[in-house]
């Protein structure tokens, strides 16, 4: 099992190879905006537990092991933002969704496909639940941000 963080850079790998000819170093410190010692720290740990094929001054190529599992974890990561998009939430999904995706197990993220995909089918169902969402929020039964500043006189 792969940490959140190099899970981030070889799922950025992935993505690059898939409109790139080549992934350098400098192509993942720019997306993932980290430095290039980083990056080079996280491609050795990959190549070491077989995901790609790193060395120095060359491009990076994934190996079928890194090329599974980069799909998995680019669908993943789709799946968490259709889902947050559905939900209609005011948030950087592409946040929300980095924030959310290594902590969910494959049956929750299944569950979640699947009900994004039935919402999508049956959309009665889902204008019903952004009308149930709108009515709790006009009657403000909604959570607090135990984080935000007291209100004042309390």
């Amino acid at each position: 099992m792969l940490s959140p963080s190099l899970e981030d850079y070889l799922e950025e790998i992935y993505r690059l190879s898939l409109s790139h000819e080549a992934v350098r170093v400098t192509d993942i410190a720019g997306k993932l905006q980290v430095k290039l010692p980083s990056v080079t720290k996280a491609l050795r740990r990959l190549n070491d537990e077989n995901y790609l094929t790193y060395r120095r001054y060359k491009e990076i190529i994934l190996t079928d092991k890194g090329r599974r599992l980069g799909r998995f974890l680019l669908e993943r990561n789709r799946i968490i933002q259709e889902f947050i998009d559905l939900l209609d939430v005011a948030c950087d999904k592409e946040q929300e969704a980095e924030a959310m995706e290594h902590y969910l197990s494959l049956p929750t993220i299944r569950a979640i496909d699947h009900l994004v995909s039935f919402m999508r089918e049956h959309p009665s169902w889902l204008e019903a639940f952004q009308a149930y969402r709108l009515q709790k929020e006009r009657e403000d039964l909604v959570l607090e941000d135990g984080y935000g500043e007291e209100e004042p006189g309390t």
